[in-house]
């Protein structure tokens, strides 16, 4: 592995992955003063549009790994299914960050739950189904469960709640038999996450942590500070930084937690800036991506305190769509007008060039010293632009 000790700029940062947590990073990169090379095999990608150099490409393209490792002082990934060959391949000759190995725990659900478990953090009763033979019978405490992918699985997608064998044995076929994990469904207090950021030397940043509420399994609204105890919120950060201490992990890292009867379950984790660390570009001192970009070059770690308490809620593609008088779908340009009409509201459009349901479009943010009143724009701004 090679690794630079400081990379200065402008010289040239290499970002795997296009879309907007890519986006947002070229931004952050160019503040800084660094140039970046964006490798996405969509020609229209968010990042891609407005990096120095987008290698339209698959992200195992032999020419194109060459002309990053040749080009790129460090590299970094947006998401975690890139695949972690290339990032080996890349760390022979440039520095890397987060490693593959992190990667490679992040993007399994086995390794990662393994490694979470092992590791003496707490998680949520699992099983690793392989087969269907390894799927328990309805004596099992595990049911009801969720049934979750190993691999490719975000948002909601590669799950389905399960009451008994019988119907986990039917979702497994369905995800055509790929290793699964099982997991037992849990009644919720409520779910946070905290977003860190750790360098070469061990130094950890944390962010606030963050209260979130989802949608159809996607991320709908990050709260924070998040309305639990100040013991609670301490605790999942000191269980966050040990579990990128574990990990010994360098980069951005966003780790996501369950709250059960006032008891903290990792969930997951993602080895890249996360959705609900969005907040952090308005209302702290220093953002999630420019924090990325200080590990990466090996910059002093920025300061991760709040300035404003604040309201992040997502912006899918459902926006661009409503219900006609006779039922009939019908596109529309989501009401910018309204939400930007809240002086505290801070818009944020990724520049994707088409609106799906379902698909992340955009964020917007509601700063404010006292959270009630963020929530509440938020909540209006939310109904102006036809969310949920």
């Amino acid at each position: 592995m090679v690794t630079k000790q400081t990379i200065t700029a402008p010289a040239m940062l290499g970002m795997l992955g296009g879309g907007q947590l890519g986006r947002f990073f070229v931004i952050a990169a160019h503040e800084l003063g660094y140039q970046v090379t964006v490798l996405d095999p969509d020609k229209n990608s968010p990042a891609g549009k407005i990096a120095d150099v987008h290698l339209c490409a698959n992200y195992d393209d032999e020419a194109a790994l060459k002309q990053m490792a040749e080009t790129c002082q460090a590299v970094t990934t947006e998401f975690e299914n890139v695949p972690a060959n290339t990032l080996e391949k890349l760390a022979l000759t440039t520095t890397v960050r987060p490693s593959a190995a992190c990667v490679a725990v992040a993007q399994h659900r086995v390794l990662e739950k393994t490694f979470i478990k092992e590791s003496g953090l707490p998680v949520a009763p699992f099983a690793v189904i392989n087969i269907a033979a390894d799927l328990p019978d309805d004596a099992s405490t595990l049911y009801p469960a969720i049934l979750k992918v190993a691999r490719f699985g975000y948002d909601g997608k590669g799950q389905a709640r399960v009451k008994n064998q019988a119907e986990a044995q039917q979702a497994f076929a369905e995800f055509k038999q790929e290793i699964c994990v099982l997991e037992q469904m849990l009644l919720l207090d409520l779910e946070v996450s905290v977003v860190l950021a750790r360098d070469a030397t061990g130094n950890i940043a944390t962010f606030p942590t963050a209260e979130n509420s989802h949608l159809n399994g996607i991320l709908d609204m990050s709260i924070v500070p998040a309305r639990c105890s100040e013991v609670l919120k301490a605790n999942a950060q000191m269980l966050a930084k040990k579990l990128a201490e574990k990990l010994d992990y360098v980069g951005v890292l966003g780790v996501e937690f369950f709250v059960v009867k006032n008891q903290l379950l990792v969930n997951e984790i993602a080895p890249r800036p996360h959705n609900s660390g969005h907040y952090t570009i308005d209302a702290c001192v220093t953002n999630q991506f420019e924090q990325q970009v200080r590990v990466m070059t090996g910059l002093p770690l920025g300061d991760a305190s709040l300035h404003s308490d604040a309201v992040m809620v997502n912006i899918l593609g459902d926006s661009w769509f409503a219900n006609s008088a006779e039922g009939k779908t019908v596109a529309l340009e989501p009401a910018w007008n309204k939400a930007l009409s809240h002086p505290n509201l801070k818009l944020h459009l990724y520049g994707k060039h088409e609106p799906r349901k379902a698909r992340k479009m955009g964020h917007f943010t509601v700063i404010d010293k006292k959270l009630e009143s963020a929530l509440n724009v938020a909540l209006i701004a939310r109904s102006e632009l036809n969310i949920g």
